[in-house]
């Protein structure tokens, strides 16, 4: 992180100090203990969502035991969801897990020690928020942030807690990941010249969830709540559910599947975010009104800071039709390309003796070998307790007790989110979108972009 950065982050709550994280403020009273080796860790679960019914709990259940945690408690404001919760969490613990309304209401009895946040995009970074001032650690899902506001606000707030954040970049915890890391920075693979992700499918369901629509009713839940810092609207149920078919709740493409590979050019490249970002899209398929675009195209540009005569592009492509859910990340050198579809190092169109003897060059041609202990990535919507959010869940569980940084922590979850707002401003301005260091802003049309 940049000097200008650390010095803006020590002062950025003085904007945002006013903004929503919840109708009741914990104290610094309400910082908890930190779980002792024998201790029980206690485990809440923020939002009752698909995502922690599918891959969360078999996640955690393959770990818990080892490691001595435990599920007490469930949030959430619709009642169907928090009974739920409470009654599958209770078959799989052997005890009573109790429901609570809202999270207010759950951290009020200090009850949990540290918590899963899987609600609706947009509230991610708010529920992060309410967490830490509650004294808990967090397994927090992406994106990690929609609007920059929010992210300076949830960044601040996690590091003035010093608790336990992993964001939910699943790929941090793979060993073919690791493996591409260290390749990488080693200088082996030479400087990065282009990196290109795509991430298609062809899934009409996909994020939509028509049956469940019908059972959502006004009176079950607590829509003001569920808005936060959003303008307010009318209750749509679409909107609740399917949120993220729908600005400001989500920013769909890139907040749901570029985040994921994005974080990846960050953690590889050591770069904190793009240096400019345009995107090109729109709603093809899909005309069932939803405001987030079914296809898109974002060229990044990345590079140091201060010196714009070296970089490299990223193009991120994704359409949600005809596409077979195998999403690609393929990064490029003079040298060849590392492949993680294949999970492969190979020459691949890297400089030959040929054409460099031509130019008196000296060819560039890199090994062909395999990434270490090769993992596929799973991208269906609920992953099951595969090998990588397994993984991840097991090293945030092992970093609450030793309080150790985890593969995934809260900078990562910031940087992300920068590369997806500015992808945002640029899709909802129709401009190259940059960002400023000194602000900390995503700059669209030379002001800052807002909701």
């Amino acid at each position: 992180m940049s000097h200008s950065r650390r010095k803006f982050i020590k002062q950025a709550a003085l904007s945002t100090a006013g903004m929503y994280v919840g109708s009741s403020a914990f104290s610094a009273a309400s910082y908890r203990r930190i779980p002792g080796a024998n201790d029980r860790v206690r485990v809440g679960v923020v939002g009752f969502s698909d995502r922690h019914r599918g891959s969360h709990i078999p996640s955690f259940m393959n770990h818990y035991k080892e490691l001595n945690f435990d599920v007490v408690a469930v949030s959430d404001i619709w009642k169907k969801r928090r009974e739920e919760g409470a009654a599958i969490w209770k078959g799989k613990m052997g005890h009573d897990v109790t429901a609570y309304r809202n999270n207010e209401e759950m951290y009020s009895k200090r009850v949990v020690d540290a918590v899963f946040i899987s609600t609706a995009d947009f509230q991610h970074a708010l529920h992060t928020i309410e967490a830490v001032k509650a004294g808990c650690d967090a397994y927090v899902e992406k994106p990690f942030a929609e609007t920059m506001e929010d992210n300076r606000a949830a960044f601040k707030a996690v590091k003035e807690s010093g608790k336990i954040i992993q964001i939910g970049s699943q790929r941090r915890s793979g060993a073919n990941y690791h493996a591409a890391a260290d390749f990488i920075k080693s200088g082996k693979f030479g400087p990065i010249t282009m990196v290109e992700l795509t991430w298609n499918v062809n899934q009409p369901g996909r994020w939509r969830r028509k049956e469940l629509v019908s059972q959502l009713k006004e009176e079950d839940t607590d829509w003001k709540r569920y808005l936060l810092n959003r303008p307010y609207e009318s209750f749509d149920p679409r909107k609740y559910l399917e949120y993220r078919l729908f600005w400001p709740y989500s920013s769909g493409l890139p907040g749901q599947w570029m985040s994921h590979q994005i974080d990846t050019v960050h953690w590889f490249s050591g770069l904190p975010h793009p240096r400019s970002v345009a995107a090109n899209g729109g709603i093809y398929q899909w005309k069932d009104g939803r405001r987030n675009w079914d296809t898109i195209t974002a060229v990044f540009d990345y590079g140091p800071l201060n010196d714009p005569s070296t970089g490299f592009q990223v193009t991120f492509a994704s359409r949600m039709h005809n596409g077979d859910d195998d999403p690609g990340e393929i990064y490029y050198s003079n040298g060849g390309e590392l492949n993680l579809i294949t999970n492969m190092v190979s020459p691949k169109g890297g400089l030959s003796k040929k054409h460099a003897e031509a130019m008196g060059m000296t060819a560039n041609l890199l090994p062909e070998l395999s990434l270490a202990q090769v993992e596929k990535v799973v991208s269906s919507a609920n992953t099951g307790g595969d090998n990588l959010t397994s993984a991840h869940v097991r090293n945030w569980m092992e970093c609450v007790r030793s309080r150790k940084q985890p593969n995934a922590p809260v900078e990562a979850g910031y940087s992300h989110s920068i590369a997806n707002i500015m992808t945002t401003a640029s899709a909802h301005t129709g401009t190259r979108v940059t960002f400023d260091e000194k602000t900390q802003e995503v700059m669209a049309d030379g002001k800052p972009f807002k909701l």
